[in-house]
């Protein structure tokens, strides 16, 4: 019978089931798989791209120190994003 306006709101029945309780807990759980995964690629991402920067510019400037600069730079922001990460996963 389909809801009509002058009918009252229909209330869903609790379901106490096991599977109904758990499911949120599992979904949870692959979001904070999901987010954790995350740190194991950000540090070297970060790192990996401060060298790279670092060395083009060292190309296109004929200087042999701003790719040493451009990897310290990255393992900083790398460092900062997983801090950040776990400190707002930890609250």
């Amino acid at each position: 019978m389909p809801v009509t306006p002058t009918d009252p709101d229909p209330e869903p029945s609790p379901d106490p089931s096991p599977e109904r309780e758990n499911s949120g807990r599992k979904q949870n759980v692959w979001v904070q798989v999901a987010r954790y995964s995350q740190l194991a690629l950000v540090l070297p991402s970060a790192t990996m791209v401060g060298w790279l920067l670092g060395a083009a510019l060292d190309r296109w400037l004929h200087t042999k120190w701003i790719s040493i600069l451009g990897l310290l730079l990255g393992t900083a922001g790398g460092l900062i994003e997983v801090i950040r990460t776990i400190l707002r996963d930890t609250k």
